[in-house]
């Protein structure tokens, strides 16, 4: 798991600083479908990854690390769609999703920085 989270954080920070860089290294038109197909595999997962964390006190001790991959990719996707509109206009389906990419990282954000309280459940003992 060590090994292969520092290999996935080593090429996660090369590929989100020099993306113009990397992909001249490849034919584009060649890669694209792979590249997506990649992408939506990593959606996916984190997308169980969460719905099967949803009943988890996230923010907790246990939690917390599911909280900041979430902040981490909203934060970061956010700030690339901002950017991305700037350059090359405010085009419906950008803005759209530069918004829900910002509004999901102001609530990861609020949960991150908030001590999160258990709530209290009636169990029977028998």
């Amino acid at each position: 798991m060590t090994t292969s989270a520092v290999v996935l954080g080593i090429v996660g920070l090369i590929l989100t600083f020099a993306p113009n860089e990397i992909s001249q290294l490849f034919n584009q038109s060649d890669i694209n479908a792979i590249v997506f197909q990649l992408l939506g595999a990593l959606y996916l997962g984190f997308a169980m990854t969460n719905w099967m964390s949803k009943e988890s006190l996230i923010g907790g001790i246990y939690g917390r690390p599911l909280c900041i991959g979430n902040l981490a990719h909203f934060f970061i996707g956010g700030i690339a769609l901002i950017k991305f509109i700037s350059n090359n206009g405010a085009r419906t389906t950008f803005l759209i999703m530069t918004i829900i990419y910002l509004v999901f990282a102001i609530f990861f954000m609020m949960v991150f920085f908030k001590t999160p309280k258990p709530v209290k459940r009636n169990v029977d003992v028998h």
